[in-house]
């Protein structure tokens, strides 16, 4: 009965126990939910990625093409209605301008557009990214593959429409297709927009990718990818079933059709496809009405729903032999030291092992007799009461002061009655001051004569309570019977010129708000940390206390973009003057706008990247190693917006004078590689950007180099080469004037055909026949 009663009993069941009922609960709970909920939530997020799977769809493809007929629609840079009147004549500049600037749009969104085509039904013409001009547009080549959008908008009633995926091929003037077609849907518009199919001057048709949309559907549902299909308003599939499951379209018929006529935007459902329980999920795309479609197997839900019950099973078993286990060792880990304890407790009392009955009522009685020797520690703790102090009051301003012992850190803060009002003061003595006539090793003792200095202030009614923080800087607390902000300013005066006395430097004070109860006095550090964080960008005020400030922290306020556009595009062009002004414009917003401290901060941070930017773009190399680490460094060591101001004008003043000097000397060496580039590469893109890029300097000055040192604008000389490249192909090689245009860049002949004339007076054609002529000739005499 003894040993039952003994400590080691009680610490086997308790561990024992515990560990077994903990068990007990996480395998119920863990049961339940799976049991229950588990299933249904992982319906829910099938259903939740095809929502956003949609919303994909929606926005990365349909408004995008949307989008891009109004941008056609609303372009005034060429005339839509080109053919729209019989009686027009219109110049083949317009035609090919027209042609390019529809390229251009395919160009920008070939990820999902394929082509876009102009059509004109009053003339029945046709002017296509892909095709060209085509008269008689539904009877010529190829017309099979945009009959159906072409037919369809010409006897509409609507504005538009989108079109079923057909498959076309690659090559559409090539007569075997050898299976190589891609996936294409249309969206057909007309114009001008208010106009139907059958009333419109033009219709605007842009041909999508049907891979834009599969893509996005197998990201984002890779599981349920072989599976699903875009079906449109009459069942027509838009988006084919994948390669895995396109044969058994069949299969999916009746759920097809049951989707369509529940008439939902979204739902989900039980049904039975080819003899196999599946869900079904659907949801509707708001642009054209088409609806996702997903069917995955019931079996996909069970079987994680049984693998989760059997891992939390196995779990739960091995959770409990671990805490088993773990239990025989805490028990002997604990009860060796009560062991040890009530050993040398014996020893010391002389009681014999017959009088113990438990181990925890002897230890019980022992520690009464220790409570005369445990006063004695009182001095002890005297002795540590700076640090007990320094912990209470930081304990105050970060707002978790204990309950149970929060008597005791009071009357270590030396606080001998109860003040009506509190309030916090903050002073910068570490950040951003620098102590000039102390070194390192006196500062600690400076910072704590100080603020013995202040709390020994001769102050009616009043107590200050002064700490350094963590970041170096002084906190003061002000304890009153009366508050008032006459009395608060005089206080924070009194303050900073007691410390300007001890210390020297520029300080600040930022003050917070007043509150009635000491443990809330974290209220009022908070107000007084925003306070100081606009002491950067006010460094005249001595004293921050403006209410006004702790709305800018909350303003949603933007400094106007078009100032850093402006900065950067000046940083580019290295117009110093213009530069300059942009930065004294950003700190006069930032000192008297209602701008948040952060916020200023991230915009001064993004201009020195900006500058870093521009300084690495042309390989500036500089003593002090500009680059982003450096820059940044120096931006936070300076003190205020006022030095942040000085030191980057002065930083880039010094940098453009040294890259006007540096390209001075290397702009004639620079042309020589932006005319060997441009020599070799006659057939590739020579804009200015490309060229630009290739010898690292900005197009506008690439532009202005060639003007001054070559006499004539850039354009002109590389069409110059050009068109003596294309001479020498045309005299030399039987080739036809297509293959020659596309050899010196041209995309279109018609363009190439004018270039030539406009440099030679006659077309490449009337070329080759006086070549041809002057060589009968020579032949003949």
């Amino acid at each position: 009965m003894k040993k039952w009663r003994s400590a080691w009993a009680g610490l086997a069941l308790s561990y024992g126990s515990i560990v077994v009922i903990i068990v007990l609960l996480i395998c119920s709970f863990f049961y339940i939910y799976f049991s229950r909920s588990y299933n249904e939530e992982l319906r829910n997020k099938n259903q939740l990625i095809l929502e956003n799977t949609a919303r994909t769809i929606e926005g990365t493809v349909l408004k995008r093409v949307q989008q891009m007929y109004v941008d056609l629609a609303l372009d005034k840079s060429a005339n839509l209605r080109l053919f729209a009147d019989q009686e027009d004549q219109n110049g083949l500049n317009q035609v090919v301008d027209l042609q390019e600037l529809l390229k251009a749009k395919v160009a920008a969104n070939t990820d999902i557009v394929q082509g876009i085509h102009l059509y004109y039904p009053a003339r029945n013409m046709m002017l296509s990214s892909l095709y060209g001009l085509r008269y008689n547009a539904d009877q010529s080549e190829g017309s099979g593959y945009y009959a159906d959008w072409l037919q369809e908008m010409r006897i509409s009633k609507h504005s538009s429409l989108w079109t079923p995926t057909r498959h076309i091929p690659k090559d559409i003037f090539s007569s075997e297709t050898n299976g190589d077609t891609h996936g294409l849907f249309t969206y057909a518009h007309s114009y001008p927009f208010r106009s139907t199919g059958e009333t419109s001057e033009v219709i605007i048709a842009i041909d999508v990718k049907e891979e834009a949309v599969n893509t996005i559907i197998e990201n984002m549902m890779p599981s349920q990818y072989q599976h699903t299909v875009v079906i449109n308003a009459a069942g027509d599939a838009v988006s084919r079933l994948q390669e895995h499951s396109s044969g058994q379209l069949d299969v999916y018929t009746s759920s097809l059709k049951k989707v369509l006529a529940l008439g939902q935007v979204k739902g989900s459902f039980d049904e039975n496809i080819g003899d196999a329980p599946h869900v079904v999920s659907y949801q509707t795309l708001p642009s054209t009405q088409w609806k996702i479609y997903s069917a995955t197997p019931s079996s996909y839900y069970y079987e994680q729903s049984i693998m989760i019950q059997k891992l939390i099973l196995g779990i739960c078993l091995i959770a409990l032999l671990i805490g088993l286990i773990l239990s025989a060792v805490l028990l002997h880990a604990n009860y060796s030291p009560i062991k040890r304890l009530v050993g040398r407790i014996k020893d010391w009392s002389g009681t014999s092992p017959t009088q113990v009955t438990n181990e925890f009522r002897l230890i019980d009685n022992a520690f009464l007799h220790l409570k005369e020797k445990v006063s004695h520690l009182e001095e002890t703790v005297h002795a540590n009461s700076a640090a007990v102090r320094h912990k209470a009051v930081l304990n105050l301003l970060q707002g978790n002061p204990e309950h149970k012992p929060w008597q005791e850190e009071r009357a270590a803060l030396g606080i001998a009655k109860q003040y009506k009002e509190y309030c916090c003061m903050l002073m910068n003595t570490g950040a951003g001051v620098t102590l000039a006539d102390y070194d390192a090793a006196t500062q600690p003792e400076v910072i704590a004569r100080l603020m013995h200095g202040l709390e020994c202030l001769s102050l009616q009614d009043s107590r200050l309570i002064a700490e350094e923080l963590p970041d170096k800087r002084l906190a003061v607390i002000l304890c009153t019977d009366v508050a008032s902000e006459a009395l608060l300013n005089k206080f924070a005066e009194l303050l900073l010129a007691e410390t300007r006395q001890q210390l020297q430097p520029d300080i600040q004070l930022s003050t917070g708000c007043w509150v009635s109860d000491l443990r809330d006095i974290h209220k009022s550090f908070y107000e007084a940390q925003v306070l100081m964080k606009y002491a950067y960008f006010l460094p005249e005020l001595p004293i921050l206390n403006d209410s006004a400030l702790l709305q800018r922290e909350h303003s949603l306020d933007e400094i106007p973009q078009n100032l850093l556009g402006k900065f950067r595009d000046k940083l580019q062009s290295r117009q110093l003057a213009e530069a300059v002004g942009t930065i004294e414009q950003v700190v006069e917003h930032m000192r008297e706008g209602q701008y948040p401290a952060d916020y200023c901060h991230f915009i001064l941070s993004n201009m020195v990247f900006n500058y870093s930017d521009a300084a690495k773009n042309v390989r500036y190399k500089h003593p002090l190693q500009f680059g982003h680490p450096d820059l940044y460094h120096e931006y936070t060591h300076q003190r205020d917006i006022v030095a942040y101001r000085n030191w980057l004008t002065a930083s880039i003043s010094t940098f453009m004078e040294e890259t006007e000097n540096r390209n001075s000397e290397r702009a004639v060496s620079t042309i020589e590689l932006a005319k060997q580039y441009i020599e070799a590469n006659l057939s590739e893109d020579l804009s200015l950007e490309a060229v630009g890029a290739k010898v690292f300097l900005s197009p506008k000055y690439l532009s202005k180099l060639f003007k001054e040192e070559m006499g004539v604008t850039y354009t002109d000389y590389v069409t110059s080469r050009r068109m003596e490249q294309a001479k020498v192909l045309i005299e030399n090689n039987n080739m036809t004037i297509d293959r020659v245009a596309s050899s010196v860049g041209y995309g279109t002949t018609a363009y190439f055909i004018k270039r030539f004339k406009e440099m030679y007076g006659c077309t490449p054609g009337n070329y080759v026949r006086s070549l041809s002529s002057a060589a009968m000739t020579e032949a003949r005499s």
